[in-house]
């Protein structure tokens, strides 16, 4: 069967099967892609090689987006072109896409030791509906549109339990053909969780509780969720004004992730806090062993072989 259906023909049918099985945040984002990196290159395509795809997806990487973004972007392609394939409606060649390796470490942003300290106790020596959501995030480790859209309600006073059940953020309505603020579940099923809190969140929580009026949002002024956005411009001035070298906000959860790491926590423990659907994402990002943990490595196996050590 000759193809006769353009690219931009079978992502328009694709696009309405989506929208039935998908979140609408997740089917905007597919639509924005769609939108802004596919349709311009292959809309009047009626087969695409991988030459083709390759070079689109190198082009992609050289304007410089991320291979994450790129592989997402490759990732909405192929799906289009599986669906379209399914149906007879476009050739659908194995499409081997070839990404640059990396070649250097990934450095994660971290407070050091002494800023973690001094952030933390700053904000429990005078919390407020502004910065606690920086304390939660520091204490807990949570997204920052886990922290903005955090209800009282998950927030269990008694068993001093914080249920991280739903996120926000800013996304492309493709309805509206404009961004708008969502609130939603958690970004997968491993994220909605439980979280205990310290002693010094849990004191802190309920002083910011007695000064809220609203009661449905913890972070702002209660009535609806803070704008992700927004907050990372009130995170930056607090750092400027204590002095703390510039962090992004998701800083806080690499931060909160390194201390429990390096205090000795389980990783499969660190990793069901943080939300990780597998404890491997955890070890990739986190556990890094120095030459001193490899030597006492090294020397716990001995001492259990009961081998001479020099």
């Amino acid at each position: 069967m000759p193809n006769t259906s353009t690219f931009r023909v079978i992502a328009e049918l694709w696009k309405e099967n989506r929208r039935s099985v998908v979140k609408h945040s997740t089917y905007c984002a597919y639509a924005l892609i769609l939108k802004t990196h596919l349709m311009p290159v292959f809309a009047d395509s009626v087969f695409i090689s991988e030459a083709e795809v390759q070079q689109f997806a190198f082009g992609k990487l050289d304007t410089g987006l991320s291979k994450k973004t790129v592989h997402d972007i490759i990732a909405v392609l192929k799906s289009v072109g599986r669906f379209g394939a399914k149906r007879g409606m476009f050739e659908m060649p194995s499409w081997n896409i070839e990404y640059p390796s990396d070649t250097a470490a990934r450095s994660l942003p971290v407070l050091s030791l002494p800023d973690h300290k001094k952030l933390l106790n700053t904000i429990a020596s005078d919390p407020t509906p502004q910065n606690i959501g920086i304390m939660i995030a520091l204490c807990c480790g949570l997204r920052i549109g886990e922290v903005c859209a955090l209800q009282w309600k998950d927030v269990d006073i008694v068993r001093r339990i914080i249920t991280v059940a739903g996120t926000t953020g800013r996304i492309y309505n493709c309805d509206l053909m404009a961004t708008e603020q969502y609130v939603s579940t958690p970004k997968t099923r491993n994220s909605n969780r439980e979280i205990p809190m310290s002693p010094l969140l849990f004191k802190a929580l309920n002083v910011v509780k007695k000064q809220q009026k609203a009661e449905k949002y913890v972070v702002g002024d209660g009535t609806k969720a803070k704008e992700p956005r927004t907050y990372r411009e009130t995170f930056s001035r607090i750092l400027k004004r204590l002095e703390i070298p510039p962090i992004v906000f998701h800083g806080l959860r690499h931060t909160f992730a390194t201390r429990c790491i390096e205090s000795g926590c389980d990783y499969k423990t660190v990793s069901v806090i943080l939300g990780h659907s597998n404890v491997a994402t955890t070890l990739n990002l986190y556990v890094h062993p120095n030459l001193d943990q490899k030597k006492r490595c090294i020397s716990r196996m001995n001492k259990f072989l009961r081998l001479e050590s020099d």
